[in-house]
């Protein structure tokens, strides 16, 4: 294959990514004619529209999704061949690396990974990316962020994934409205604050349906920040995983958690990235940062 070809599968990637021309164009440094000169040899060469505009997007065909697993690996392989920058350094890297996790995520992972970056003596930027939970494997795999975390099961081919930490949840509330001994009548009386299940934490609204307390939903939140001061001001009860309450308890001294009378383990937060072959360097290196600062095995050697 020539050199010219790799240059239109590089330009093809790099706008199955960006979704558009002007932001392709200004990455690879030429110009947008070039892009849409490209694309149409492109889409000569695969007998396909490849992309469609919609709007300002250009939104991928069914056959470029098809191919765009195949060529970014193909490609990250080559580059990793012909790359002669010598193992990775952390001490000298300076770039960005975005990581998608929740409002619960970036409240309980995110200062274990900036403390561990710091003991690597790393200073990369950090963008961390708010994600639903159905957004993450198509932000993984466009390179919109380098890893995500979430408790959503994705099963896909074109994804790597590693278990943290399973999860059990527990009861929350203000400790001047304690809620009574374990048991399935302990909630009769209480009112209960909900988080959105966007981020893929599921197992809060499943048990108040199956155990008829959505009734007994006063509040329901987008997100986790607000919950440890609406608990101190109320007697609401939310039901949350336990590292995360854990957190919130530390904060504040006047919340108490308490056992829920039913099975109560979800799936477990996972690490995703895309597969092994078609990562950098530098994002292995951040996987393995993060896995080391959030596992569970690395809190119980601390």
């Amino acid at each position: 294959m020539s050199f010219v070809d790799l240059n239109q599968l590089r330009t093809f990637v790099v706008l199955y990514e960006l979704r558009s021309v002007t932001a392709a164009a200004e990455r690879m440094r030429v110009t947008q004619p070039t892009v849409s000169y490209t694309l149409k040899r492109l889409r000569e060469r695969f007998g396909d529209d490849l992309f469609r505009r919609e709007g300002h997007d250009m939104v991928p065909t069914a056959r470029a999704t098809q191919l765009f697993g195949p060529l970014h690996e193909a490609l990250a392989q080559i580059d990793t061949t012909v790359d002669d920058s010598g193992p990775f350094e952390p001490a000298e890297f300076s770039g960005e690396l975005a990581l998608g996790l929740t409002s619960i995520g970036e409240q309980t992972f995110l200062p274990p990974i900036m403390t561990a970056l710091t003991r690597e003596s790393a200073h990369p930027h950090l963008q961390v990316e708010r994600l639903d939970s159905d957004q993450v494997e198509d932000r993984l795999i466009r390179g919109s962020i380098d890893l995500a975390m979430t408790v959503s099961m994705i099963t896909s081919p074109r994804l790597w994934r590693s278990h943290v930490r399973a999860v059990e949840y527990v009861a929350l509330c203000s400790a001047l409205h304690p809620l009574p001994a374990t048991s399935p009548e302990m909630f009769a009386d209480r009112h209960f604050l909900r988080v959105s299940a966007r981020g893929g934490h599921v197992f809060p609204l499943q048990v108040l349906t199956e155990h008829g307390l959505m009734p007994q939903v006063s509040l329901t939140v987008e997100e986790y920040a607000t919950v440890p001061t609406v608990l101190l001001a109320t007697d609401l009860v939310v039901l949350l995983p336990r590292h995360v309450a854990e957190v919130f308890r530390s904060w504040f001294d006047g919340l108490k958690i308490f056992d829920l009378p039913w099975p109560a383990q979800s799936t477990p937060v996972s690490l995703y990235t895309r597969r092994e072959a078609s990562l950098t360097p530098t994002q292995k290196w951040f996987r393995q940062v993060v896995l080391d600062a959030v596992s569970e095995r690395s809190e119980l050697s601390r």
